[in-house]
């Protein structure tokens, strides 16, 4: 457990400042970064499918998680350019992997169920995955800090959220939150997540958000950190029905300490577009 807990905090002492360049840089370097996690969280979900006995059309699915990203940033800096073909396009693409489905599955190979999980994979890690981009570039251009933050504010309102549900939890105990999903998580323990993500919005706002200059009226910041308390830890659970499905503790050993793409990202997957929706609500995107 130590020694687990000796590789996650390295890992991080790594990760966040590396996560945060990239995201204050912008532009392609973020796309880059985000179409890559999207095709790594994608074979991973390709990964449950196999196990389960479904063979995905990994190909032709990998590469629309791989250019998702880019689209979305294109659709940004163009003002909707992208949009506009938006729906066209989706078509298009749902057409093809139907067609490569007829061409590559048998009856006998679940091609329902091969459509379905290609579908997914593409949808869940990096559709969604994608939502940070026009949270990043709706309003800054590249080298913003402003921009940056309007990404790190949700992601540290998660990151607070699961560190003081994960204390909470071990030190009071309790009646578990949904057993059979996720047997250590406790109503404590997800109580406690949602009153620290409360908490941590006046120090944001003090610190980091005003000297950027995106700091938000309080009472805006706290239903942010409310709806996203809760939001996340629905992610979480979201990413363990799966697991629990597969019969897996992580969904892979990509990241030391950490599990795989999915593991990590999992609460950021419902984050990430509940904040932009809450951004725009706001006036913020």
């Amino acid at each position: 457990m130590a020694s687990n807990l000796t590789k996650r905090v390295l890992f991080a002492a790594i990760a966040i400042p590396i996560a945060l360049g990239i995201v204050y840089c912008g532009g392609w370097p973020l796309v880059a970064v985000v179409s890559l996690a999207a095709v790594l969280g994608a074979r991973e979900l390709y990964d449950f499918a196999r196990r389960q006995g479904v063979e995905p059309l990994e190909g032709t699915g990998l590469v629309s998680a791989a250019l998702l990203p880019a689209l979305t940033y294109l659709n940004v800096r163009e003002a909707g350019a992208v949009a506009e073909w938006g729906w066209f396009l989706a078509g298009v693409w749902m057409v093809a992997v139907l067609a490569i489905a007829l061409w590559r599955r048998a009856p006998t190979q679940r091609p329902f169920a091969a459509t379905a999980a290609t579908v997914f994979g593409v949808l869940y890690p990096a559709a969604l995955a994608s939502f940070l981009i026009p949270i990043r570039h709706a309003r800054y251009e590249t080298w913003s800090w402003a921009g940056a933050w309007l990404v790190f504010f949700p992601l540290v309102i998660t990151w607070v959220c699961d560190t003081a549900a994960m204390f909470a939890g071990k030190t009071i105990g309790g009646p578990k939150l949904w057993p059979v999903i996720s047997p250590g998580k406790t109503w404590a323990g997800s109580i406690a997540g949602v009153i620290g993500a409360l908490a941590a919005v006046p120090l944001l706002n003090v610190l980091v958000l005003l000297r950027v200059g995106v700091a938000l009226p309080l009472w805006q910041g706290l239903v942010f950190a409310g709806v996203l308390g809760i939001v996340g830890q629905v992610g979480d659970l979201a990413e363990s029905l799966y697991k629990r499905e597969i019969g897996v503790k992580d969904s892979s050993a990509l990241i030391p300490g950490h599990g795989g793409v999915l593991d990590r990202f999992d609460s950021l997957y419902f984050v990430l577009p509940v904040s932009a929706v809450l951004y725009r609500m706001f006036g913020v995107l």
